[in-house]
């Protein structure tokens, strides 16, 4: 078995062989929370280095080029785009509860996953400009990306683990993978 820590230390992550980026609340705060506390650098050349990374939520915004909440903020710059606001005069905004989300390429981490439901909680979401990262989308008055990936990370903007099955697999299926590479 391997050890898991929760680390406030940004050098922590130098020697991990995964990381797991949760997150609630607003992307200028967490921006400024990184950089503040050392840990834009080390979470960039972790992911260069193609650590296993599994961003949730705030943690899935966070890899994007930059967001447009609480005026423009630079975010890490690893999935090129942009984090909007939902604009919709009909539905209502934050976006919270179950949608379905439609897979549109495979992935190691989404093994005997169908379409499903998940649980989502967001008022922004990401316009990718590069699709190659596109890994599923929902709906939400407009088609957006809801997970992102390339080689070792994997990114959902809705909870897995609040997720029920389909979401605790994608959590499993991280670890097997995480667990497959030692």
């Amino acid at each position: 078995t391997k050890d898991v820590h929760i680390s406030n230390d940004p050098q922590s992550i130098e020697n991990s062989e995964a990381v797991i980026m949760p997150g609630d609340g607003a992307f200028s705060m967490a921006m400024e929370n990184l950089h503040t506390q050392g840990w834009i650098e080390p979470l960039k050349n972790f992911i260069h280095n193609k650590g296993y990374f599994l961003g949730i939520c705030l943690g899935f915004q966070l890899l994007f080029s930059e967001s447009e909440e609480f005026g423009i903020t630079k975010g890490l710059d690893i999935i090129p785009g942009k984090v909007v606001r939902f604009e919709s005069s009909e539905l209502k905004v934050p976006h919270m509860g179950w949608n379905i989300v439609d897979i549109i390429h495979n992935n190691a981490f989404l093994e005997n996953i169908p379409n499903n439901y998940f649980y989502f909680i967001h008022s922004y979401y990401p316009i990718v400009t590069d699709n190659s990262w596109i890994i599923g989308q929902a709906e939400y008055g407009t088609h957006f990306s809801c997970i992102v990936g390339k080689d070792n990370l994997l990114a959902t903007q809705f909870h897995p683990e609040k997720s029920h099955n389909a979401g605790l697999k994608i959590i499993e299926n991280f670890i097997s993978q995480v667990k497959g590479r030692s």
